[in-house]
């Protein structure tokens, strides 16, 4: 069960169940009055009593918009697909990391101590750097885009820590972004309000970007989805669903140059996706809600794995020629990535090595 406790007219509701992802609940506006008693209680979360109810379980939208997103990403990963159809990923990469980094931002908890935190930091550090490892190998040996001509430790530490290559680079932002929020919150939050912290991050932020260490736009996304969480705003209702979101998507989309996440244009495509998305998701049929929710809720094994397979699946390429569109490839594909890399976890939990990868006994519920 939660604590709930009150100091003054705020409520906090303390919910520990879930120890990945847990937030101390307050309602209080965006303000940052009372900042200080909240303090008190070591928090600095600011969500309506409306999220409040849902924590208890996992937000099922967000697994929703979660699980679309990293589908897009396996399917434009697939060199083939991009080629076939580059209007498309250009349309695509305008909107699905964006939209991944402020959901990222969204559910960033560092209310739940330092320790916790970095713990959570190190458990995705370890697959991050046994993958990417792999990956610069692997870029030295194979014919890839991002190849590698000469392998050494300086460019290992180098692709690691500072300029990752290839897919990993999300997860080289995601523990970056959330590392230096834990600082900034931890050495500014106790006499700054909300907006000041804001500032602060996306200062820092750009500063990692003019050492070249971090994409600016992509942590002012991640920043975004801290600013929704710290102003009490609901995720569902900040983007609020809509069918009618699909006319100006169709309009900014016509135009080749809004396809760009750093503009307003890429922005507002960002928005409108997740509203449409939103809109659709009331209509689904169960089923799909729950497998979609199901890879949504395990995206970080698609994330790890996925890019093995899409490596992989470049011989299916000559096999399934036959059907021009190319859209047998894509759902075979697809379905390959999909599988392959849920049946790796499996296999790693089975063999008891996913305390050693994941930090966890079990990665798949």
């Amino acid at each position: 069960m939660a604590k709930i406790e009150k100091i003054g007219n705020i409520q906090i509701v303390d919910n520990k169940e879930d120890k990945f992802f847990y937030f101390p609940m307050i309602s209080m506006a965006c303000t940052g009055s009372g900042y200080r008693e909240v303090d008190l209680i070591k928090s600095t979360f600011f969500i309506t009593n409306q999220f409040l109810c849902s924590m208890k379980n996992r937000i099922a939208e967000l697994d929703y918009l979660k699980s679309i997103f990293i589908l897009l990403m396996i399917v434009f990963h697939l060199v083939y697909i991009g080629d076939k159809y580059p209007y498309a990923k250009s349309l695509v990469y305008t909107f699905h990391m964006p939209a991944f980094l402020i959901i990222s931002g969204y559910v960033m908890n560092i209310a739940k101590g330092i320790r916790p935190f970095l713990r959570t930091m190190w458990w995705i550090f370890i697959p991050y750097a046994v993958m990417e490892t792999g990956y610069v190998i692997m870029s030295a040996i194979l014919p890839v885009r991002e190849s590698v001509e000469h392998l050494s430790v300086s460019l290992w530490l180098d692709k690691l820590f500072l300029h990752p290559l290839g897919p990993y680079w999300y997860l080289h932002t995601l523990m970056l972004c959330g590392l230096v929020y834990l600082l900034v919150d931890k050495l500014a939050g106790k006499w700054s309000n909300t907006v000041t912290i804001l500032i602060i991050l996306a200062l820092c932020y750009a500063v990692l970007s003019a050492y070249g260490i971090l994409s600016l736009i992509n942590a002012l996304y991640f920043t975004a989805g801290v600013a929704l969480r710290r102003c009490s705003l609901d995720f569902r209702t900040f983007f609020s669903a809509s069918f009618w979101a699909l006319l100006p998507v169709i309009w900014l989309a016509a135009d080749e140059t809004n396809l760009n996440k750093s503009t307003l244009s890429g922005a507002a495509l960002t928005y409108l996706v997740i509203s449409f998305l939103l809109a659709v998701y009331r209509y689904l049929p169960d089923y799909l809600k729950k497998g979609l929710g199901y890879i949504g809720s395990h995206t970080f094994v698609l994330l790890v794995f996925s890019p093995v397979f899409t490596m992989a699946v470049k011989p299916l390429v000559p096999v399934l020629a036959f059907e021009p569109t190319g859209m047998l490839f894509l759902c075979v594909s697809l379905c390959f990535c999909v599988i392959g890399s849920f049946a790796i976890a499996w296999i790693m939990d089975k063999l008891n090595f996913s305390r050693f990868f994941w930090g966890k006994a079990r990665m798949l519920s």
